[in-house]
Formats: C-alpha cells, structure tokens, sequence
C-alpha cells in the first residue's frame, strides 16, 4: 500500500510568500473582491442596527405602553408598526446583501478553484515521466482536488471572513461602548477567557482534524488497492485477511473521529458557557441600576430595558465572530499546507522541455541512431558518474536504424529494451551520448512534433471513458470514420465492434472492462495504425496476451503497416521477430549481437541460446 503523503500532518504557519501566490490567482477577480468585501462591511453594518430596533421599540413604545402612560396609545401602536416595519425592510436589505455576498465569494472561488486546478493539470502534463515515476499517482490526484479545495476554503471562507469578523467586532464594540460603556467594558471582561479558550480548543481541534484526514487517506488507499485487486484477494483467498486489515484502519479512523468530536463537544459548550456568563453579568449589573429608582417613580439609573435587551443580543452577537475566526486560522493554517505542495509541483523543474527555437521535420525520413548513449532513471546520474555505477541502464549503445527498416529487440528482463524506445520519443534525455532522428539530436527536436511521427502499442493497453471510436481517434475531429474503419479492418477488430450493441459508438467502461486482453490489444494496434505513424513502437511484446490466431492476425497486419515505416519491436517470443529485417540481441545494457534471424542463428551466440532455451521449453510444455 502507498503510505499517505508526510506532508498531510505538515504543520505550515503563515507565510506570505504562500500568500502573496494566491492572491496572484485572486488578481482577475479584483471586481469580485472589491464586490464581497463592500458587501461582507455593509452585512457587517446591517447586523448590529436589530438589536438598536429592538432596544427603540422597548424604550420608546412597549414601555410606556405597559406602563399606562400618558401618550396616546394609537400613537405608540403606530410606532411600534413602523418600528417592526423598518426591521422587516432591514431583513429584506440583509437577506440582499446576503445573497449577493455569497453569489460574489462562490464565483471568486469556484473561478479561483478552476484557474489552479487548471495550471496543476497542464504542469503535469508538461512533466517528464521521470516525475511520475517517482511519485505516486493518489498523492498527485490529492494535489488537484483536496489540496485546491482547501485553497478554496481559504479564500473563500478565510479572508473574506477575516475582514468581515474583524470589521463586525470592531462595529460591535464601537456601538456598545457608544450605548453604555459601563456595561460594555462589564461584557468585555470574558473576552480575554474566550481568547485563550479559543486558542486552546483550536490548536486540539487542528491536531484531532489533522489525524483525521491521514486516516482517512489511509481508509481510501486500503479501499482502492482490495477494490481494484478484488481478482487476486478472491483469487487467493484473502477475504479475510483483507477484512481484518481494513477493520484495523477503519478503527482507527473511527479513533481519530471520535477525538475530534471529543473536543468539539467540548469547545462549544465552553464558548456557550462563557457567552452566558456575559449575559449574567449584563444581566445583574444592568438590573441593579434599572432597579434604583426615586420615590416619584424616576429611573436613577441609565440604564433602561431597551437598552438592557439590547446589551444582551450584541454581546451574544459579538461572540459568533470571535468564534469564526477560530475557523478562519484553521483554513488558514491548512490553506498553508496546501499550497505549499500545490506551489512545488508547480515549481517542478520540467526536465524534458523544448529549446528555443527547437526544429520541426518537414521531411520526415525516419532514420533513427544512437551514438555512444548511456542512460539512466536516476536522476541523479550525470554524465561524470563512472561507467561501473550499477544504475546505468544503457551502456554506450551505438545502434543505427535505416528508413523502414524493421529491427527487434530481444533480450532478457532488464536488458534495456524498453529504455531504447523510450528513448526515441524522448521520454527521457540521455546522461550521455545522443539520440538522432534523421540525423538531429531529438533534444534539438519539438517534443510534439517528434511523437506525432511515432506511433506506440504497449502490453499494458489504456482505455479512456468514452466510445470506442473516441478511443481510437483519441478524440481527434480531424481523423475521418473511414480512416478509422481501414484500421480496424487491418488488425482484424471490425467485425467484433460492428456485433456490440452500438457499434463504434458503444461506451467503454473502466479500463475497458468488458473488454478481453486480446480485444484492447487490437484495438491498441488500430489505435497506433490510425495515427499514421512514420516510426512504429511497438512495445513490450504487445501480442503477448492474444491467442495464437489473433496474434496470427495481428502479424498479418503488421507485415503490412511495417512496409515503408521504420519499425522498433520489442519481444520475448522470438517466433514473432523472425521475418523483421534486423534482430538487435542485449543484455545488461549493452548490443551484444545484431543481425538476420538466420545469420544470428547460425552464428550460435547469446540469441541462439536464447532461441534454443525458449523453443526447449515450448516442447516441455506441450
């Protein structure tokens, strides 16, 4: 199983270097920015003006009213429509401002979201196969979605909020310190409390949730190898096994899960408590003062019950921002961590990249040589590391292909056969030495130019979602049905597409599913075939997993395709290489032999052994 990715439990503070590449996504959207902030101050304005409402119509209407006093009581009643009026139209106006902020934040986001998830993608498609090699495919998947996503949360739910939350404290403070400062510095003595409270519930939450997500990256990992591997846990039996193992990482997902909603369940509360204490304390305070009236009747106090009702919804009010700034650090603080591993697959050096002013071949020949080429995966391989180094995977090949010449490569596992096709379309560069097409240096070479001329059937064939002629025009418009016809007709696969259902129009499901190993091979054929190919790869002995008389077909085909194309095959049955022009015989690295069929068999070196071992055990089997 692949672990989870370290950095996920990465603690990452502020950094604003991390920050300022961000905001360069927000950039474009400055007129959404500038829109959400005005609209996230003027909810923030809106929000305080209930609680003013609601002490005016106490003070002025509902009090004397109750008391029996001498104001006409149409006059207080006409008040107190008017009053529940105005808060009704502010309602309105909030429910505006509402709608409009959260139109802006969620286009800012979701815009944002598609602009690094775009570059993400086109920088990985940029990106030679050496970095794949290296790193897995569900830690780059978690760089497009969850990593992005949580920028997102940060913007979206992040900064907008830290101006609103800091903005709505300050237009709360101001307003109940204008009001009554008594009460007011009287609420504020819990605030210092539900800081470090805060603080402290924040930091066991950030952990508790950090631990979450990397079992449950755990869980989904376990999760995709049984699934995708179900053949081989039925296969050998390890239901079982499989169960007992996932059960121990669901526990302790289920571990992880329940420490965080231990302090979450402790967190609310805590902050409810203390809200409630403000209360109380508004509550006896401002009681005391209502209470000390004169014998005529008069308040002493200056304190009224408008005021008091007041005091109490701004400082419940005042503490739900307080609050949303925990979560704002939470995002931040995750947003950090994102960003940073989105930011270094984008500063990923692009090893295998055009020069300036790389050249095109308008005349393509297909003449193929490599000249003195030692290669190696590692990268950390240069051409001062000595020739005795055991990673060198090519040891000084000199090899030269005519124009349509067929040449195959045989060998034994790990001779390099693979690597010399690789090489040719530039999938890597060589530490030394060079690889020419038609006499230029491939590195001197556009990249798409270069492969458009190559055409590639692996073993491991690939199938996209989609129809099946989508698949093998690679959702090309350009290529026509009927070139697409003849090549199926070549490999022999017209006829199983036209018995489906839908024809080249039926759906392919994942990984081609439905399909026979046979079925994708010759389809994979067709594919390469379409593309019209000057050099043909064909790679990995691709009739490997066919029957005896589709792979007859397919070398039917193949004689035919092969005429007038240079034509590099890669095998280990050596019953299918014997009518190519040229058999390049390696081992360890290095061109041993090379010759005919005949001539290599009657030479009695490493390919007659080879020859002889195989057809040995042909016999044995049979």
């Amino acid at each position: 199983m692949t672990p989870p990715d370290a950095t996920d439990a990465y603690q990452k503070g502020f950094d604003a270097q991390l920050v300022r590449r961000i905001l360069h996504y927000v950039r474009p959207y400055l007129p959404l920015v500038i829109g959400g902030v005005l609209l996230a101050l003027l909810i923030s304005l809106a929000s305080p003006l209930f609680a003013l409402l609601q002490r005016h119509a106490i003070d002025a209407y509902l009090s004397p009213l109750a008391q029996g006093r001498a104001t006409s009581r149409d006059v207080l009643l006409n008040g107190l429509t008017v009053t529940a009026l105005a808060y009704m139209g502010l309602k309105v106006l909030e429910f505006a401002l509402q709608y409009g902020f959260t139109l802006a934040i969620g286009y800012l986001g979701q815009n944002v979201l598609r602009d690094i998830r775009a570059d993400v993608f086109s920088k990985l498609q940029r990106l030679h196969l050496a970095f794949f090699d290296q790193n897995p495919v569900g830690r780059l998947i978690t760089r497009v979605t969850s990593d992005v996503d949580a920028i997102n949360q940060f913007i979206t739910g992040g900064l907008v909020s830290l101006i609103q939350s800091t903005f709505i404290i300050v237009v709360y403070v101001v307003i109940m310190l204008s009001v009554n400062w008594r009460l007011a510095l009287i609420s504020f003595t819990v605030l210092p409390v539900l800081f470090f409270a805060t603080n402290f519930f924040r930091t066991k939450l950030r952990d508790a949730f950090r631990e979450t997500r990397t079992q449950q990256a755990i869980v989904n990992s376990k999760l995709n190898e049984n699934i995708t591997g179900m053949l081989t846990v039925q296969l050998f039996g390890r239901q079982r096994r499989s169960a007992l193992d996932f059960n121990l990482s669901n526990r302790a997902l289920l571990s992880a899960n329940e420490n965080s909603v231990h302090w979450f369940s402790l967190f609310m509360p805590t902050v409810a408590v203390l809200g409630q204490v403000a209360v109380a304390l508004i509550l006896y305070f401002a009681a005391r003062q209502i209470l000390g009236v004169d014998a005529s009747g008069a308040v002493t106090g200056a304190i009224t019950v408008g005021t008091l009702f007041a005091f109490v919804q701004l400082s419940q009010q005042l503490f739900q921002p307080i609050q949303d700034l925990a979560d704002v650090f939470n995002n931040l603080q995750a947003a950090m961590a994102s960003s940073e591993r989105i930011f270094g697959v984008l500063d990923t050096e692009e090893a295998i990249q055009d020069k300036p002013g790389a050249r095109t071949l308008p005349d393509f020949e297909g003449r193929v040589a490599f000249e003195g080429v030692w290669f190696a995966y590692d990268q950390t391989v240069t051409r001062e590391t000595p020739d005795t180094d055991d990673r060198w995977i090519l040891r000084g090949i000199d090899l030269h292909i005519q124009p349509g010449e067929s040449v195959a490569l045989v060998g034994a596992t790990g001779a390099g056969k693979t690597s010399v096709t690789a090489l040719v379309s530039r999938f890597y560069d060589v530490q030394r030495g060079a690889v020419k097409v038609d006499g230029t240096d491939v590195r001197d070479l556009q990249q798409y130019d270069l492969r458009k001329h190559v055409g590639v059937v692996l073993q491991d064939v690939f199938l996209f979602a989609g129809t099946i002629e989508s698949n093998l025009t690679l959702n090309n418009p350009g290529i026509p049905h009927e070139r697409v016809v003849e090549a199926c007709r070549y490999v022999g696969v017209h006829d199983y597409i036209l018995s489906l259902d839908h024809g080249y129009q039926t759906e392919v499901q994942e990984r081609g599913a439905t399909l026979s190993t046979g079925q994708k091979q010759l389809l994979a054929f067709a594919r390469a075939l379409i593309q019209n190919p000057d050099i043909l790869l064909v790679l990995d002995e691709a009739t490997a997993n066919v029957d005896t008389e589709t792979e007859m077909r397919i070398q039917a085909a193949l004689e035919k395709v092969m005429r007038g194309r240079t034509s590099i095959i890669i095998a280990h049955r050596l019953s299918t290489i014997e009518h190519c022009d040229r058999i390049v015989v390696m081992r360890k690295g290095r061109v041993v032999e090379q010759g005919s069929h005949r001539e290599l068999l009657d030479k009695g070196g490493y390919y007659a052994r080879l020859h002889r071992l195989q057809y040995a055990q042909a016999d044995a089997a049979d």
